[in-house]
Formats: structure tokens, C-alpha cells, sequence
């Protein structure tokens, strides 16, 4: 077994590529002067940080969100080995240009065998006491590979060490939420004066993904919900042939992604006169959303917001027809942590943290009413950060 640190075979390996200007990186901040690279390091200190009470040399971090997260590379298929020296960014060739950009940062490998056997050598050096692994994404084979080279007591299971992290966002992710959030916004715009009696959910779905495309979206932050007349009493429905019909309602649950970070919004809305049922249900749903969020603060408890809203439902009569969470927190992922839900028990929000609001009524043979802006937790409350109205006028397409 090679006895090479990672730093020292990084350096051996590292692709000499120099690009002529750097370039940005996917989380860099819009402040103008800001530099992109202290993010990165900042994180990787804090995660650092959290090795130290696990008691842990090396950390190996095997997500791609993750390595995203602490690198601001989103290629994917890279694992990133974070030691007391210089982090070591482990790829293939396929990357090899692009990560060219990141060699401020981290010492690059580009690794001439498999993954596994890769990291092996890499973390075989006797400087390497031990190494977390993130439980939650290494398979069982992945980890006793591992532990096969290198010892099995120099291999620890950590769990959620980095999700903790991500759970709380720096100005520059809410940026890129915020971001992301007017794509989407913009996008439906753009798609509501199109709407008509006739077209087919996926046809709605198609126009609405191509708006939020040509505005920069990577892709769909999720695959984007378009419910039509009775369909939207099905919470996650998957959009078909249904086709939008004149005084009948129309459930829209989308998102945009930019630059890995993710937004989700829902609307419901009624192509003319509105559904008795459904125009019943709806100022229930969205006096549930708006007390719920006026509740946002740092210290409540998750399970108790999502009460705020779940007992508005229940006082109204509907309390069986909201089966779902409140809500969930967002970033690099579409659901992520914190989950505002009465099925789990509670977290303390905290200040940065950026979640939904969706409370939801589901008439099955009648259709549904869901309503789901973000939110940022601040100091003294929160922030809606999307701008687009929720009032049933509003979402009265005439």
C-alpha cells in the first residue's frame, strides 16, 4: 500500500492545466469584490470543526451536493478527502478541464484506476488516523472496500455531519435562492396568459420548464406538478393528457435551479369561475399558509408551526384532507432539512435557514388547493422571499 499523503500524491497527480481567467464558481456571491473561494473555505473550516469532536483526521466526503457545497463544483462523479493539509478533489478525466478552474482551492487528482481503489491509496498514508465516511450516502460494499485497504478501525461512520451545515445558509445561498426564485416566478408569467381550456397538463408543464430554461435554469427544480380539474386532489401528481378545462381549477407545484441551488412554489388557480368546493377550501388554505408564516421565527419549533397551520385545516372541517408536512427546508436540494411536519419531532429554526410553506386541502373527485411559498429565517421573524400574490383574484384566469 502506498504510503503517500493525500497531499503529496495530489500533488504528483494534479492536473498543470491553468485556465486564462479564473472561473466563477458555482456558489459565487453577486457582491461585487467578494471573493468566491472564502465561502468554500470558511465551510471546509467549520466542517473541520465538527471533525475535531468526531475525533476524525480525514473526512471523505462522498456526495456530490456535498462536495458542491464545499467546493462549488457540481460535475458530480468526485469525491473530495478533507485532511489537515490542502483539501484533495479526487475525479476522472472527463472533469479534468473544468476542475482546472478549481486548483486554488483544493490539489486535484485525476485518478487513473476506480474510485475505490483511488481513494484507498490515498488514504493509506500514516498520517491518515481516521477517516469519517458519510453514512447516510456509502453503500455497505463502498465502506467495507474501504475498510479492507485501510483498516477497519481507521474507518468511522459519521451521519449528517455536512446536512447540518447545509441547513443553515450564507448570504451568498440565499442569493442564488433568491435567484432561482425569480426564474420561476418570471416563467409563469410568462405561461399564464397562455393558458386555455385544451391544453394538456404536460403541455403546460413543457412551456412552463422551457420559460424557466430560457431565463437559465439548469433544469426543473422537480418534476414539475401540473394538476388540472380534479387531479389536483392528488398531492404529488404527475402531470398527463387531462386537459385544462373552462371554470375548473388547476394545481401548478414548479421550481428553477440556478447554479445548483433550488426554489419551489405552488399555486392553484381557476380558468374562470371557480368550483364551489374548491373556492371553499381556498381562503382556508391560505389563511393556514399566512398564520403559519407570521409564525417563522428562530427558536419556534418546527412542529409547533406546522400545527399553527395543521389547526386552521382541522377547525375548518378538512383536517383529514391535509395529510402532508407544512413544509421543508431548501437549497442544493428540493427537500432538504428543516422539516416543518407533525410526523417528526420538532427542530429549533434558525437564522439563515430557508424553508416552505404549503398547506394543502384534497378533495378527491373535486381537485385541490395548495399554496407554498420560501421563506428565509431572520433575526425577528422571516422573509418571504417569493414576490407572486396569493390571493384568489389573483388566481382567477378570466
Amino acid at each position: 500500500m502506498s504510503t503517500l499523503t493525500p497531499q503529496a500524491a495530489a500533488g504528483k497527480k494534479a492536473s498543470q492545466q491553468k485556465p486564462a481567467q479564473p472561473k466563477p464558481r458555482a456558489t459565487e456571491p453577486e457582491a461585487e469584490g467578494s471573493s468566491a473561494d472564502a465561502h468554500y473555505i470558511k465551510r471546509m473550516k467549520k466542517l473541520r470543526e465538527a471533525m475535531g469532536g468526531h475525533e476524525l483526521s480525514h473526512m471523505l466526503v462522498t456526495n456530490p451536493l456535498d462536495v458542491g457545497y464545499l467546493t462549488g463544483f457540481l460535475g458530480g462523479d468526485s469525491y473530495l478527502i478533507l485532511g489537515p493539509g490542502r483539501p484533495v478533489l479526487v475525479s476522472d478525466f472527463r472533469y479534468q478541464e473544468e476542475l482546472s478552474h478549481f486548483e486554488g482551492l483544493c490539489e486535484i487528482v485525476i485518478r487513473k484506476r476506480s474510485m475505490g481503489e483511488a481513494i484507498a491509496e490515498l488514504l493509506s498514508g500514516e498520517n491518515v488516523a481516521r477517516v469519517g465516511i458519510q453514512a447516510e450516502i456509502m453503500t455497505v460494499a463502498e465502506r467495507d472496500q474501504l475498510a479492507k485497504k485501510i483498516g477497519t478501525k481507521r474507518v468511522a461512520a459519521t451521519l449528517g455531519l455536512i446536512m447540518k451545515m447545509r441547513s443553515v445558509k450564507d448570504s451568498a445561498e440565499i442569493a442564488l435562492i433568491r435567484k432561482a426564485i425569480k426564474i420561476q416566478e418570471e416563467a409563469l408569467k410568462a405561461v399564464l396568459p397562455t393558458l386555455e381550456p385544451g391544453l394538456t397538463e404536460l403541455e403546460v408543464a413543457a412551456r412552463l420548464e422551457a420559460e424557466m430554461k430560457s431565463r437559465g435554469s439548469s433544469k426543473p427544480s422537480f418534476e414539475t406538478i401540473v394538476a388540472a380539474r380534479a387531479n389536483g386532489s392528488m398531492a404529488h401528481y404527475r402531470p398527463g393528457s387531462t386537459k385544462l378545462a373552462a371554470n375548473q381549477p388547476v394545481l401548478i407545484d414548479w421550481g428553477a435551479i440556478w447554479q445548483g441551488y433550488h426554489s419551489d412554489m405552488t399555486r392553484t388557480f381557476s380558468l374562470g369561475k371557480w368550483p364551489k368546493a374548491v373556492a371553499e377550501i381556498y381562503p382556508i388554505v391560505l389563511e393556514a399558509h399566512q398564520k403559519a408564516a407570521a409564525a417563522l421565527a428562530p427558536g419556534k419549533s418546527t412542529s409547533d408551526i406546522d400545527k399553527i397551520a395543521r389547526e386552521v385545516i382541522n377547525d375548518a372541517g378538512f383536517g383529514d384532507k391535509f395529510g402532508h408536512g407544512l413544509g421543508h427546508g431548501i437549497g442544493l436540494q428540493t427537500h432538504e432539512d428543516p422539516r416543518l411536519t407533525h410526523m417528526l419531532a420538532g427542530s429549533r429554526l434558525e437564522v439563515g435557514q430557508v424553508c416552505t410553506i404549503e398547506p394543502g386541502i384534497y378533495l378527491p373527485g373535486v381537485g385541490g388547493v395548495r399554496i407554498e411559498n420560501d421563506y428565509v429565517i431572520q433575526e425577528n421573524g422571516a422573509a418571504n422571499l417569493c414576490t407572486l400574490p396569493m390571493t384568489m383574484d389573483w388566481a382567477t384566469l378570466r
